[in-house]
């Protein structure tokens, strides 16, 4: 009996559960229409006071909060991309008032409608690290991104505290908490093309998205964000510092290492990969002149043997690591190997581990964190009084 009556409890749970979020569709699509608790309650075939406390108890704030939202976050799109006036606006996300518009819009936002159009964009999600690292070149600290303390220690470890939502980190993009995307209101979203198209579709929905093209070089992109963002003068300044310090930097690692031949090893669980992504081809050989033992092609990530690699004969080995269990056993059992011993490099004691970050991300921040890291790897100087450390080691 008592089995019975759990079975029904959860069905007529299940069953709110999903008329509720019919209901909160519906407001997704028809938030420019009046709306009231008493309609939105009958809508989900339940009074009124039990709508209230069920929709705040699944989603975390009241219906009307909600709806707030929703409308504001519309309201900033129409602000920033189109030419209507206060009054279609107002009307067009659900308030037949301006002057009610106009004040509620400056209680949300902290600013009058006319002065967020006027003002660059500041409060920006991010929706992959590549993207947090283009907007910390452009002096923005995003208000929701992707962190991870393995995959992303230097943004998870800096920025945790100054980013407000926290999203999950998926490869190749990050699963976006919608419903929280939306109450913290980002002025603006960026992305990269990688992200699927209904999912730009609904992150569009919610703010003005920039999606760029992954493919694209970083100052391209980097340069595409911040028009977006209307900080153009930041970008410009950014590319200048950088190749402000690629100058010395080039010219004291070609001091140190001369005609050497290096090698980047990726480890993981598999065995040793000759390796060589975006940031390794453009910082390591086009920016600092490095040569490669193996350079066949501009980017790959080809396995071999240890037979192989003695017979490419580097003078130096970066090591990339993969944070996981399995790889870091293979890598410290693979330094007692006797092949591995025989290897020049090794033999010399010009084996350098590489940390995973910020050596596979692509960005303006990573791209200039990796010159620092080899400058001061190398050289035992750095050019960014920012960064002292290198490795996790003084």
């Amino acid at each position: 009996m008592n089995q019975s009556g759990s079975c029904g409890e959860r069905s007529r749970g299940q069953a709110s559960d999903h008329r509720l979020s019919a209901v909160r569709s519906y407001m997704e699509q028809h938030f420019h229409e009046p709306l009231t608790v008493e309609q939105l309650a009958a809508a989900a075939y339940i009074s009124p006071k039990y709508f209230v406390d069920l929709f705040k108890k699944t989603y975390g704030q009241s219906a009307m909060d909600f709806l707030t939202d929703l409308r504001i976050n519309r309201a900033k799109r129409y602000l920033t991309e189109t030419d209507y006036r206060l009054r279609e606006i107002a009307q067009r996300v659900g308030y037949s008032d301006e002057f009610y518009f106009s004040r509620k819009f400056k209680k949300e936002v902290g600013v009058s409608p006319s002065s967020f159009a006027a003002q660059p964009k500041q409060r920006v999600a991010a929706c992959s690290p590549s993207m947090i690292g283009q907007l910390l070149a452009l002096g923005l600290v995003p208000v929701a991104a992707p962190l991870n303390s393995k995959w992303t220690p230097y943004y998870y470890h800096a920025y945790q505290a100054q980013i407000q939502l926290h999203m999950k980190y998926e490869e190749p993009n990050p699963v976006p908490e919608l419903d929280r995307l939306v109450r913290i209101r980002p002025d603006a979203i960026i992305g990269t093309g990688r992200i699927a198209e209904e999912e730009r579709r609904i992150l569009s929905g919610i703010a003005p998205s920039l999606f760029v093209d992954y493919q694209d070089e970083w100052r391209l992109q980097l340069r595409q964000v911040a028009s977006f963002l209307r900080v153009e003068g930041r970008a410009v300044s950014w590319i200048k510092e950088y190749e402000r310090k690629l100058g010395p930097a080039a010219a004291r690692l070609a001091d140190v290492i001369g005609q050497e031949l290096l090698v980047v090893l990726r480890v993981n669980a598999e065995g040793i990969h000759l390796y060589r992504n975006r940031g390794i081809e453009e910082v390591l050989h086009q920016d600092l002149g490095l040569s490669f033992a193996y350079s066949e092609e501009p980017l790959y990530n080809c396995r071999l043997t240890l037979s192989e690699l003695n017979e490419l004969r580097p003078d130096r080995i970066l090591v990339l690591v993969c944070p996981e269990a399995a790889s870091r056993i293979y890598w410290l059992t693979l330094q007692h190997d006797p092949e591995w011993l025989r290897l020049k490099a090794v033999q010399s004691g010009c084996v350098h581990p590489i940390p995973s970050d910020p050596w596979l991300e692509y960005s303006a921040f990573s791209v200039s964190r990796m010159l620092d890291e080899m400058h001061l790897l190398f050289t035992g100087y750095c050019p960014s009084p920012a960064a002292d450390t290198v490795h996790g080691c003084s």
